[in-house]
């Protein structure tokens, strides 16, 4: 097994065209890493860079301490999952799964053992005969799974892999790769747009924006600590709040409402970020208040969301599923300061 580190790596198509902007994460060997981001904003090229399917145009990419910039892709130890599943249609799951090893020229009973364990560990057992049309798609991306497991990588690569499933599905095949990960123990990294993904999955995250790496860590760290005003409302759903302020003797002025800040921040003009669930229908012991016009209920069983305005800024809030409240209400909300966040107007960066 072994980590994967970019070194300052950048993928440029023309002088105009830069998909991937000095790219610097270190993976830790065994590590589940999540690459996550918008449509467009350079994680999956910084995958397919690192299993040779697209060239570097700077920097370095290691597996353990090996460069594998000019290492051909069939020789870097790696296995990559596409969203695709990319199965071959006429031949069973057995010899989908086989046929990685039968290329290598791999002796027949070294093959047959090792799919024989990724089907025990897959639970496609049963399925082993079968052609990709006859299975449903969480067991085609099981076969897809299965073919990477036999190779027995130094790294796994997957892309976006739960995207063609259903919602239940993709819940159920989310808990089905941890185990995975944590049976396998080889390093994982997966590629997704979904933030639910990265944050219920990975034992790190790195946020991708336009090109540049914004925040990586855990993923608590990037919720309660968001780097910039990008990563705070990319993290987190329903997203987080924002409102125009301006800072000073410690507090933070709305157009209707002053907040106490935890710590003080010079006059500045700012963005005041709070999470739906910093919001509650009681007051809060050193906490601030809001009056709340509310617009919209939406009622989830174990979670109730108040969407409406403070003065003029829209304000999403997470209350009690038993709070008698509807559409057209003025309530008073408590706010957490504990739980809130300052950022610069300028550079959009973390002041608090």
């Amino acid at each position: 097994m072994a980590s994967v580190t970019y070194d300052h790596v950048v993928k440029r198509y023309t002088a105009d065209v830069t998909v991937v902007k000095d790219f610097n994460v270190e993976i830790q060997d065994k590590e589940f890493m999540v690459l996550v981001g918008p449509s467009g904003c350079g994680k999956s090229t910084a995958l397919r860079m690192l299993a040779g399917l697209e060239g570097i145009t700077e920097g370095e990419i290691r597996i353990g301490e090996r460069k594998i910039n000019d290492v051909a892709a069939k020789d870097r130890d790696i296995a990559m999952v596409f969203q695709s599943y990319a199965l071959y249609p006429h031949m069973s799951v057995y010899d989908n799964m086989a046929f990685p090893l039968q290329m290598r020229h791999m002796p027949k009973a070294e093959i047959d053992t090792r799919v024989k364990n990724a089907s025990r560990i897959l639970g496609l057992d049963d399925f082993l005969q079968r052609k990709p049309r006859a299975l449903s798609g969480g067991q085609r991306q099981r076969v897809a799974l299965g073919r990477a497991i036999v190779r027995d990588p130094q790294v796994f690569l997957l892309d976006e892999p739960l995207s063609n499933l259903d919602a239940k599905l993709r819940g159920q095949t989310r808990i089905e790769l941890q185990k995975l990960h944590r049976d396998l123990e080889t390093t994982f990294i997966y590629v997704t747009h979904d933030q639910v993904e990265a944050m219920t999955m990975g034992d790190r995250i790195a946020l991708m924006y336009d090109g540049v790496l914004q925040q990586v860590g855990t993923p608590s760290e990037i919720y309660d600590h968001p780097a910039n005003l990008f990563v705070a409302g990319f993290i987190g759903s329903p997203s987080m709040n924002f409102v125009p302020v301006t800072t000073s003797n410690g507090t933070a002025k709305g157009s209707t409402f002053e907040v106490k800040l935890p710590k003080p921040i010079g006059e500045k003009k700012g963005t005041l970020g709070f999470r739906p669930e910093a919001l509650t229908d009681r007051a809060v012991e050193g906490g601030s208040t809001l009056e709340m016009k509310v617009d919209v209920v939406e009622r989830l069983g174990s979670d109730q969301y108040l969407y409406g305005q403070v003065g003029g800024d829209q304000v999403t809030a997470r209350v009690d599923p038993r709070m008698k409240v509807a559409s057209g209400d003025e309530v008073r909300l408590g706010l957490d300061i504990r739980s809130i966040h300052v950022f610069d107007a300028e550079t959009d960066k973390a002041l608090l």
